[in-house]
């Protein structure tokens, strides 16, 4: 154990720690449901868009991803491809019109609530099924994050991994639970800087000081190291990987955030390049990686490239502050997974649903730290299940879940006229079942039937979409009202606000 490492990482929880506290007093003060799930709609462009970036790139950034390049060669590049694909066309035609369609549609600050406000519906039938996508989701992706964690910690501190995991999920619940939706945003915002600079640093570090005489020549660990194309099944699934943006509340729900559509471009600008510049270097992180450290089966069995990479280079204080990357990773991740599942029970279904829509703000604020108190403990103790999985098996199985049943939706809901609250609740059930259905069948070496090696969030979001716009073209056409709502929200600019109707009080 480094004491120095150490340190480092104290100082670094304790100042998210810090601002938890902060913003639980500033929420205590002046505190609404909407500031405390949604940040009242005032997070600048920088923020907005390094806390998108760093909720996504959770752990699997830094340990997965490099690692099964090490491992395995740029065949694996295909992931990050997809993923910049798909987080660039989300920010460029999906941020701008669900700003603007979650204003006027009663300014919702959840995406359930949005998507029921959306269809102007009395029923709860959609913000109820999407809290369960949600928190089924969120808890299986909030395990991979503590998994994550408990695995730096015991290499870093040499504490058990499982009691490692309990400090993390301590850590984590305290200033989401305290500071709410600004909290997590700024606490993402510098782990996002801090992201950035270990993904630069360690890589460019490790190829100044390699030594032309002991780098290992890659090609002998793999001959088809330097190919792409080495698995059609492995391409497929990669690009698909892409389509999870479009679904995953923790990221878009972002975008409704930002202050103004003026800020919208810039945090558009700043959170695509912020993303290309990660997954490339990731790739860059494992090819570097290889060549410095040489093959070896432990690091490749416990995701730490990276990890190895910089204990190696760096002296105490310098490694304990690029490590605490990977904690940043980890802890943005689950952040914000927990806030969301924490809004969507609280504001989708506890409210409306046993409450009748007579909670105060602040019973629901409360309502919402409890929350992300009870998903914090079953994710722990998922991750603490020696049959759980990796922490790249547990990412994927949500990602899968969570674009297949959201995304289509959300896309239509943005861009149809003629979608219907029907082909909703068709699209998210349907998207959900075949993506579940696909991976239990299809997907796992232990698949049902056959293992076809693709990625379940392609036939489940191909389902999805299928059946939202099937249903809704055999169902009635949305009310005249609802098309209003659509062409107001298409015209929407800032300036409207003052005209838009006042959401209806608690």
């Amino acid at each position: 154990m480094d004491i120095m490492e150490v340190s480092v990482f104290v100082v670094y929880l304790l100042f998210m720690l810090g601002i938890g506290v902060f913003f639980f007093i500033k929420t205590k003060k002046n505190g609404s449901e909407k500031t405390y799930f949604l940040g009242g709609r005032q997070m600048g462009p920088w923020v907005s868009a390094l806390s998108a970036g760093a909720s996504d790139m959770s752990a699997w950034v830094l340990m997965g991803l490099p690692t099964s390049i090490y491992a395995v060669g740029l065949g694996k590049i295909w992931i990050p491809v997809g993923l910049a694909i798909g987080y660039t066309i989300s920010w460029i035609a999906e941020a701008p019109r669900l700003r603007r369609f979650s204003i006027v549609a009663n300014d919702s600050i959840t995406i359930p609530q949005y998507l029921t406000n959306r269809f102007l519906s009395k029923s709860k039938i959609l913000q109820i099924l999407c809290a369960v996508v949600f928190l089924a989701a969120y808890t299986v992706y909030s395990a991979s994050s503590l998994k994550a964690c408990g695995t730096l910690f015991h290499i870093v501190i040499g504490i058990d991994a499982q009691t490692a995991m309990y400090l993390a999920a301590l850590i984590i619940v305290s200033y989401t639970f305290l500071g709410g939706f600004s909290a997590v945003c700024w606490t993402d915002f510098f782990q996002g800087m801090l992201i950035f600079a270990g993904m630069l640093i360690a890589p460019v570090f490790a190829a100044i000081t390699l030594n032309p005489d002991t780098v290992t020549d890659v090609t002998t660990v793999n001959p088809d190291y330097w190919n792409v194309f080495t698995n059609p099944q492995d391409i497929i699934s990669g690009l698909a990987w892409g389509l999870g943006y479009f679904g995953m509340p923790h990221i878009i729900i972002r975008f409704m955030s930002i202050r103004s559509q003026k800020d919208m471009k810039k945090s558009a600008a700043i959170g695509i390049t912020w993303t290309a510049f990660i997954v490339i270097f990731a790739a860059v992180i494992g090819v570097i990686g290889l060549m410095y450290l040489g093959f070896n089966e432990e690091i490749a069995g416990k995701s730490t490239v990276f990890i190895e990479m910089v204990r190696k280079i760096f002296p105490g204080v310098m490694s304990g502050v690029l490590l605490s990357a990977v904690l940043a990773a980890s802890m943005s991740t689950a952040d914000s997974q927990l806030l969301s599942a924490s809004s969507s029970f609280a504001s989708d279904v506890y409210k409306p649903v046993f409450r009748k829509n007579k909670a105060s703000d602040k019973e629901m604020q409360w309502v919402g730290r409890f929350v992300v108190l009870a998903v914090a403990i079953i994710a722990l103790i998922i991750a603490s299940s020696p049959d759980s999985g990796s922490i790249m098996d547990l990412v994927e199985n949500a990602w899968g879940l969570f674009g297949a049943a959201i995304g289509p939706s959300i896309i239509l809901s943005l861009f149809w006229k003629r979608f219907n609250i029907a082909g909703a609740v068709a699209g998210i059930a349907g998207g959900a079942l075949v993506d579940i259905g696909w991976l239990i069948l299809f997907k796992t070496d232990a698949a049902v039937i056959y293992n076809t090696g693709i990625y379940e969030i392609l036939p489940g979001f191909a389902a999805g979409m299928i059946f939202a716009v099937v249903v809704t073209l055999i169902t009635k056409k949305p009310s005249a009202e609802v098309e209003e709502l659509y062409d107001k929200a298409v015209a929407y600019t800032d300036e409207d606000a003052a005209k838009l109707p006042k959401p209806e009080k608690a």
